[in-house]
């Protein structure tokens, strides 16, 4: 497996991979750069999306296909934003009113019940119809601040401050957001799984 299409269209999310996969030897092709539409994310978990998306770009391209599903869930609103992180403020990806709407929901919330974490999930399927998938998963547990800090990274960073840091993610360089990040976890976890599949 030299080469694997990317299900996703996010520039953000692009960016990270290209920087974490960068080691693995594998050619990653963008879904976009193939013509690849977003698939339906109409499953009711992270991994279920995953599933969907990885199974619509395999199918697609005839290449196996990694994909993530990842978002942020709040202990205080039941995980909520959840599923629709990218989405919690009606509008796709606006970053800053998703942020703001957060901010209003938790407002007045101590900081012991702002707890929160980050989820990703990968899943690597070899073709459309592979019945065992590698699946790998990261949290990265923290809080949420009162107000947004920083401006680096996409998404809920400003407004996250992970557990035994002082600074937003927003705030993190790059190299150490992806150290410790879910999505880093993930795709450590996926490196793993990948070397062991090579040398059953």
């Amino acid at each position: 497996m030299s080469r694997i299409v990317l299900a996703s269209s996010n520039p953000g999310k692009l960016k990270e991979f290209g920087a974490l996969l960068a080691e693995s030897g594998l050619e990653v092709i963008p879904q976009a750069s193939l013509g690849i539409e977003d698939a339906e994310e109409t499953g009711l978990t992270f991994v279920e999306n995953a599933l969907l998306k990885a199974r619509h770009a395999a199918l697609a391209s005839g290449l196996p296909a990694l994909a993530d599903d990842s978002g942020l869930c709040v202990d205080h609103l039941q995980g909520a934003p959840g599923l629709y992180s990218a989405r919690y403020s009606g509008g796709h990806g606006d970053a800053a009113a998703n942020n703001a709407k957060l901010l209003r929901e938790l407002d007045g919330v101590p900081t012991a019940q702002r707890g929160a974490f980050f989820i990703c999930v990968l899943v690597l399927l070899r073709h459309a119809n592979d019945p065992a998938p590698l699946i790998a998963e990261g949290r990265w547990h923290g809080q949420i601040l009162t107000e947004g800090r920083g401006t680096g990274g996409f998404g809920y960073n400003p407004v996250f401050l992970p557990e035994g840091y002082s600074q937003s993610v927003a705030e993190m360089d790059d190299a150490l957001k992806n150290q410790l990040s879910h999505r880093g976890q993930a795709l450590a976890l996926l490196h793993d799984r990948l070397r062991e599949m090579h040398h059953a």
